[in-house]
């Protein structure tokens, strides 16, 4: 289960200097707000496959969630009741607010991922057996 996948790493790497490169240089209607937050769930992605040799649905579902929990914490102020409004580092990887739109471009994110590891990478997406929702008491 634990491994150490340089090539995902790599793009990990690769995301995560162009979000600092849009955090810090662009501050426009579209990249900022949408295509970071496309991109911040394939960095999420790549930074778990760089570590967890899982399958592919269950990490991009996994990054999914955990993008959604953010944005939930959003919704709930979480910054500020924490204290943590003078914070610049909380308020940029936290976020200060909620929006749908950004449900959406975290779910393109990952559909993009699933695509790309399907048809770029002609990995297959393995779903969860039925049989393995029963051992759990599904």
């Amino acid at each position: 289960m634990l491994t150490f996948n340089k090539n995902y790493f790599g793009f990990a790497i690769l995301i995560f200097s162009i979000e600092v490169l849009i955090a810090f240089f662009v501050n426009d209607d579209f990249v900022r707000p949408y295509l970071g937050d496309v991109l911040v769930v394939i960095l999420l992605y790549c930074f778990l496959k760089s570590f967890l040799k899982l399958p592919v649905l269950i990490v991009a579902l996994f990054a999914l969630a955990f993008s959604f929990a953010i944005e939930f914490l959003q919704f709930l102020n979480i910054v500020e009741k924490l204290s943590l409004e003078k914070s610049k580092i909380a308020r940029t990887v936290i976020g200060t607010s909620f929006s749908w739109i950004d449900l959406l471009t975290y779910i393109a994110g990952i559909a993009i991922v699933i695509v790309v590891e399907k048809y770029w990478f002609k990995k297959e997406i393995k779903t969860v057996p039925k049989s393995d929702f029963k051992q759990v008491g599904f």
